[in-house]
């Protein structure tokens, strides 16, 4: 299984596009759609110039393959593509460790999609308050695994 376009446009309008290199709040080397270059402690003379939207577009796709296999080594169950896209996305964003150790995986396992799906909304604290752009993101993936359209539903607007 591999992840949508519908994903990969979730995944692409929460993580933005920068096409020089940056210092990411976790202190890696980052470029394009969150992608770490290297080993993301230091920043090769190489890489410290301007990419290409072809170049970080390859280099999100080359991520996502990691991502894809995780999602389906640690979900054994069947999955709709929709719900695959949303955990797609979900441990891109949080790492595959985090799915691997995630309650959500277990009910996922015990193929309880409802309580699944409201596990993925807890994922939107950092050091223990929620963040907006992370609340929005986690009710994007929530409306993606429960098959609604995470882009066009605009009844959980900030506004």
């Amino acid at each position: 299984m591999r992840i949508s376009q519908q994903g990969i446009d979730l995944i692409k309008s929460f993580e933005g596009c920068r096409l020089k290199p940056y210092l990411c709040p976790a202190k890696f080397w980052t470029v394009g759609y969150g992608h770490v270059i290297g080993n993301g402690a230091t920043l090769a003379e190489a890489d410290n110039r301007l990419f290409t939207k072809e170049e970080v577009d390859v280099l999100l796709r080359t991520d996502l393959a990691r991502f894809e296999r995780g999602v389906l080594r640690y979900c054994t169950v069947h999955l709709t593509q929709s719900q695959f896209d949303a955990l797609t996305s979900w441990a891109y964003n949080l790492g595959l460790g985090t799915l691997q150790r995630s309650t959500m995986r277990q009910k996922i396992l015990r193929k309880d999609g409802e309580a699944a799906s409201k596990e993925l909304l807890k994922y939107d604290k950092v050091g223990g308050k929620a963040i907006k752009g992370l609340t929005r993101r986690r009710q994007a993936e929530y409306r993606l695994f429960t098959q609604i359209d995470p882009i066009t539903d605009t009844s959980t607007s900030d506004t």
